[in-house]
């Protein structure tokens, strides 16, 4: 009878168990679906799930609560792979969530018992190591791992004195990370995880020596993997001297996102912020982000959005690097409408509100130009891509169009919202903190601002709409002599700006710390709002 009842008990207590485990999704903090149309760059998938993996349960309450439903092609594709401990050699677009495949995996294979540092994840930038470090911790923050994030630019008796206690992942740019394995503060001898993200800058030749210094501290049988958008040839170089077989994943089928429409205008130097200014009152913009060619025409553009009654804040890498965090951390939980940065923000800063972006100076490479685009319409959402081309620009509109085999039209007189914008305000992409939501730009602008886009020759800012063109033959941009760049980029200032050079800041002179105007920080109450009012912090 005893025996019994005892069977009876472990039956009874099996079956909670099993109910219990059944329903461990039910208590999930999962937040509202995202309910945006979606492009097959992150839909065609083969119809895995995130259990599929067999995945620890405590990541995958981290996957979920993070907003992930089912993964991407690149995860797919990627994570298991990762999970054998196989290199991984991966190239996919921007925004089809690589940070995902080897954050996963990565936090899957780490003892959180083990005190030791047992992956590193070396980016190029410092705001991409905030966000990839954020990232991280927010998928394993049922795992108890701790994740450590490092750069130049900050206190290195800081970064000291944390890895005198126990650290699992290490995130940073290479060269305070070989700064720390260099002094013996970072031990890397039991780093059997090595990743790179946005790789082709790494293996760039300014990063190059760092990372094979970096190697030199791992064991001999670590895993590495490389992820990138674009793969050239010192890629290949790389994987021939420190990979051993890797998996080779290429979901480049196209270069540009599907999801992102681009357009382009003809506009003379001294037209270009009048037609950003009938962008701003024409377009629905979210979030954008507006691209200059250099520090100087980034905090002269900032200040002429700020006078002309936007919210703005602007990043360089002439900046200090507190307020660099600072205007990273606050545009990305939406405290204002528009960012004017340098090339600093083109790799891998996931946004989800930006839908707009503008290049107020058209790029000199393919390359970067994809990275720039790619900062709207992220996994597989809608973004609009606006270029203004002044004379100069036509030649390098052209050839990146052939390089990437992609189509930049002419901008039409009216932009169809259904490209960019999101069809009910449920579908309007949060910001990552309880930021105000954002809302449409004030249409209540000058008389002329409502004639048409303007700008360009003979005043219409559509150029040669409708019109495929080429460079015309036996005609090339002239190159000018002896320090002519110089004097034609002061030229071009005073022409878009209306600034002589003696008037813009020297450098390391930022009193601003990246806001346009200290009184632009726009309040919750009034957003985006005028010029003069203090905002409420």
């Amino acid at each position: 009878m005893a025996d019994q009842l005892a069977n009876q008990l472990e039956a009874a207590s099996l079956n909670e168990s099993s109910q219990a485990d059944g329903n461990w999704r039910s208590g999930l903090k999962v937040p509202a679906k995202d309910g945006r149309v979606q492009t097959e760059d992150v839909t065609a998938t083969k119809g895995l799930e995130f259990e599929d993996f067999y995945l620890k349960r405590e990541l995958l309450m981290g996957i979920f609560e993070s907003g992930f439903e089912k993964p991407s092609p690149i995860q797919e594709e990627a994570i298991p792979v990762a999970l054998t401990g196989r290199d991984v050699l991966a190239r996919a677009k921007n925004g089809t969530g690589k940070t995902a495949a080897f954050i996963i995996p990565t936090l899957e294979r780490v003892n959180p018992k083990n005190s030791k540092i047992q992956a590193l994840i070396l980016v190029p930038t410092r705001e991409l190591a905030l966000q990839t470090s954020q990232v991280c911790k927010t998928l394993g923050k049922h795992l108890g791992v701790n994740v450590m994030v490092t750069t130049g630019g900050t206190g290195l008796k800081d970064d000291i004195i944390r890895l005198n206690e126990a650290v699992h992942i290490l995130i940073g740019t290479p060269g305070r990370i070989l700064d720390l394995a260099s002094r013996g503060v970072a031990d890397l001898s039991t780093a059997q995880t090595f990743v790179m993200d946005e790789a082709d800058k790494l293996l760039s030749p300014e990063f190059t020596s760092t990372i094979d210094q970096l190697l030199s501290f791992h064991p001999p049988d670590r895993q590495v993997m490389l992820f990138s958008a674009t793969f050239p040839v010192i890629v290949k170089e790389f994987k021939d001297k420190h990979m051993k077989d890797p998996h080779e994943i290429n979901l480049m089928d196209e270069l540009t996102l599907r999801g992102i429409t681009q357009y382009y205008a003809f506009v003379e130097e001294k037209q270009k912020v009048h037609c950003l200014n009938t962008l701003f009152s024409r377009l629905q913009i979210n979030q954008s982000i507006i691209f200059c060619n250099s520090t100087t025409r980034v905090e002269l553009l900032a200040k002429k959005v700020t006078e002309l009654g936007y919210s703005c804040f602007y990043s360089h890498a002439r900046m200090l690097q507190h307020n660099r965090n600072r205007v990273f951390h606050d545009f990305r939980a939406g405290h204002c409408r528009n960012l004017v940065c340098s090339d600093l923000l083109t790799r891998g800063i996931d946004i989800q509100a930006v839908n707009v972006v503008i290049n107020f100076d058209f790029p000199k490479n393919a390359e970067t130009y994809l990275h720039r685009i790619g900062r709207s319409g992220r996994f597989g959402h809608l973004g609009l891509a606006i270029n203004l081309i002044n004379w100069e620009d036509r030649f390098n509109l052209y050839r990146i169009e052939q390089e990437l085999g992609t189509e930049i039209k002419p901008i039409p007189q009216h932009i169809d919202k259904g490209l960019y914008v999101y069809d009910t305000p449920e579908n309007i992409p949060r910001p990552i903190t309880s930021a105000p939501q954002l809302q449409q730009q004030p249409q209540e602008r000058r008389q002329h601002h409502q004639q048409g886009y303007r700008g360009g020759r003979g005043g219409n800012y559509q150029g040669q709409q409708g019109q495929r063109r080429g460079p015309p033959r036996n005609q090339y941009p002239s190159q000018g002599g002896q320090g002519g760049y110089q004097q034609q980029q002061a030229q071009y200032n005073q022409q878009a700006f209306g600034a002589p050079p003696q008037q813009q800041q020297q450098q390391g002179s930022y009193p601003q710390g990246g806001f346009a105007q200290p009184n632009a920080f726009p309040t919750p109450q009034s957003f985006p709002q005028p010029q003069g009012q203090q905002p409420s912090r």
